[in-house]
This record gives C-alpha cells, structure tokens and sequence, in this order.
C-alpha cells in the first residue's frame, strides 16, 4: 500500500478509489444522520407544546435517565463507546430542553409556539 508524506495526492489509485468509496458511505451516513435528527427535533416539537398547553416543565429527569440508560445499553450491542453516545444524547436532549422551553415561554405570552 503506497501513501503520501507530501500531501499531494500522489497515491496509489487503487487506494485513491477505495478512500472515495468509504467517503461516499461516510457521506451518505451523515445524511441519513441528519435526516434523521430533523424527524426527531419534529416530534420532540410536537412534545413541547403538548407539555406547554398543559403547564407540564420542559425537562423530564427520570425520562432523560432512562433514555441515557437506553441508548448506553444500545450502543454496547453496537459496539459503540457507550460514554460517546450518552454525551450525543446529553447535546440532544440540552437542545430539546432549550425548545421546550422557548415553547412554553411562547404559549405563556400568547405566541403561536416557534418551530426550529
């Protein structure tokens, strides 16, 4: 397998190839990630004015302990860090608190509740 020092690009087109085929898996992964994402900040929208209408507080501890507890036990199957995909679900959840609350905050003032 030849590789480069120099940075620039002299190197085997076999391996060439190969890169841009498992950046386009990469590439195509993101996407779906992303995608995916959108589908959920949907429904946890929809949560945030359910919880809004009925006075309910944006954050759920025993929820988000148990989600953690979730996605943890998933990501060992997956072969993942369990730690790295509790800090993802920590940025999640930080992000869906944060609308909740932008939410309720809304309801409370009579505006029609702001999608992100």
């Amino acid at each position: 397998m030849t590789h480069s020092n120099t940075g620039t690009g002299d190197v085997d087109p076999a391996v060439r190839q190969e890169l841009e085929r498992l950046r386009a898996s990469i590439d195509n992964i993101d996407a779906a990630v992303v995608h995916m994402l959108a589908e959920r900040f949907k429904a946890t929208q929809q949560v945030g004015r359910l919880k809004a209408l009925h006075r309910l507080p944006p954050a759920d501890p025993a929820r988000e302990a148990r989600q953690i507890a979730r996605l943890r036990d998933l990501a060992e199957n997956a072969r993942l860090d369990p730690a790295f995909a509790e800090k993802f679900l920590n940025f999640i959840v930080a992000e869906v608190i944060r609308h909740h609350e932008r939410i309720a905050e809304d309801t409370a003032n009579g505006q029609p509740a702001q999608t992100d």
